[in-house]
């Protein structure tokens, strides 16, 4: 069963794989967000995602496969620890960053010696990759699977976020939509780097914590540095909606509201920070206050908010203690 208790159908995931098998595209849902996902052995039909999402094509994708076991097919160099956070993690939501195997093409790495490997827990997307593998005769066959959104906007959650935005053929840039519910998780995984000697690199965080990683490990894990390979989500500007965001201090937001009187508002805060607003704020939500709940219904949030009819949406800053990276950084690069 998915997060909101939706039962896998079968019968749509043979469709999904004639779909995959004939070079196209089908969204599915993941325990993180919905997955745009294409057969990753083929560079047509990679880059028919990056044609449906306008990615720029040196912006590498995340391949999902099926379990550890693909590991040695598509990194050329699996090192121990990336086989204890596999071992620990996987299925789950963690990205592992390895050195590329000759099978990871360009299109899959945007041109880099590293690829991105991570094994999905949602029981859609495991049912879509079993019966992939069992297409291809193949245990270590892939999906490449980057976000199923347009390029830089809010990552979608449900299915109704992948039709109002690339939308279903034939009108639309999707071949088929597998409706799996809601996604429990909510954010994209956390993605770490392990192609280099030297510490462990934290390149996005996630639900799966720098605090996890290191416990596991037994080591620290660094910040990304100028040296890092790209990776998805570490744009400046990203998961952004079409209206402007501003972030704002809790207890600076009522004067903000003030501030900008005349402007159509929707406000993302605290349920202490609303103030009884009115005219101005066209849509006021709270923001929930434990970090796996506001992960889980960030992106959620943030397409009601776009659909208010505001003129600028205004979220006050998350906590910033431990739990809160993933979050934190998620609004961060929203805000414009």
């Amino acid at each position: 069963m998915s997060g909101d208790g939706r039962p896998v159908d079968r019968a749509a995931i043979e469709r999904a794989v004639e779909v995959l098998a004939a070079g196209g595209l089908v969204a599915v849902p993941t325990e993180t967000v919905y997955g745009l996902a294409a057969d990753a052995d083929s560079p047509a039909a990679v880059h028919a995602i990056f044609a449906a999402k306008g990615r720029p094509n040196d912006h590498p994708v995340i391949v999902h496969v099926l379990g550890a076991q693909a590991l040695d097919a598509w990194a050329g160099t699996v090192t121990r620890r990336a086989r204890v956070l596999a071992g620990r993690f996987w299925p789950g939501p963690l990205t592992l960053v390895l050195a590329r195997a000759a099978r990871a093409h360009d299109g899959l790495t945007g041109g880099q010696d590293t690829v991105g490997l991570r094994c999905p827990a949602h029981p859609w997307a495991r049912a879509l990759l079993e019966a992939w593998c069992a297409n291809r005769g193949d245990p270590a066959a892939a999906l490449a699977a980057p976000s199923a959104n347009s390029f830089g906007r809010i990552s979608p959650t449900t299915a109704a976020h992948v039709r109002d935005d690339l939308g279903e053929k034939p009108g639309g840039r999707v071949d088929l939509i597998l409706d799996g519910g809601a996604c429990p998780v909510g954010i994209e995984s956390t993605i770490v780097d392990l192609s280099r000697d030297g510490p462990a690199r934290l390149l996005r965080p996630g639900v799966i914590t720098r605090a996890q990683l290191e416990a596991v490990l037994g080591e620290a894990v660094v910040d990304a540095d100028a040296t890092a390979p790209r990776a998805p989500g570490r744009l400046a500007q990203h998961y952004a909606p079409r209206t402007p965001l501003e972030l704002v201090a809790p207890n600076a937001l009522g004067a903000r509201v003030n501030a900008l009187r005349g402007t159509r508002l929707a406000v993302l805060a605290p349920a202490i920070a609303l103030l009884d607003w009115t005219g101005d704020v066209v849509l006021r939500l709270i923001a929930p206050a434990q970090p796996e709940e506001y992960a889980r219904r960030l992106y959620a949030l943030l397409h009601q908010l776009d659909a208010a009819g505001a003129q600028r949406i205004l979220v006050a800053w998350p906590p910033g203690g431990v739990g809160w990276e993933a979050v934190r950084d998620r609004l961060q690069r929203a805000a414009q």
